[in-house]
């Protein structure tokens, strides 16, 4: 069974987190630069939160609130819906589809490990689905040679 560990294997543990006191348009813009949807919230290096796409939309322009003075913390999720490095693909799917999230930070023992998401468990499955594809096909035709 794959693991989250598996696909923290292939892509990194590389997370991009910010403090809280920090300002949302500083958030807003650091995630443009990096092709992000989220960053993670720190408060004296624990995570307390995560901020979104969607928490832009709905608790900022939405409310329209000024992303230069409006601080992280005042508009972050928390708390944050988080999973192990060991929890299997499936329970993830399972996770931020019940959950309506897109973004999960590892952790393991109270400590930081990386971040996936519903992007990567897709790709997951989708690769697994091509390996099994390629593998039946390989099997049916190499069995009438």
């Amino acid at each position: 069974m794959a693991t989250v560990q598996d696909i923290l294997g292939r892509k990194g543990g590389e997370v991009v987190s910010m403090v809280a006191d920090e300002s949302v348009l500083n958030a807003a813009r650091l995630m443009n630069e990096r092709g992000i949807g989220s960053v993670l919230v720190t408060d004296e290096g624990e995570l307390i939160g995560i901020f979104t796409e969607r928490d832009v939309l709905r608790r900022v322009v939405a409310e329209q609130r000024d992303p230069a003075g409006v601080k992280l913390r005042a508009v972050m999720t928390s708390p944050v819906i988080t999973c192990r490095p060991e929890a299997g693909v499936e329970e993830c799917m399972a996770l931020v589809t019940e959950k309506r999230v897109r973004h999960l930070p590892v952790m393991e023992k109270g400590e930081l490990r990386g971040l996936i998401t519903s992007g990567d468990l897709l790709a997951h499955q989708v690769q697994e689905q091509r390996d099994t594809i390629q593998y039946l096909n390989s099997y049916m035709f190499d069995i009438r040679s």
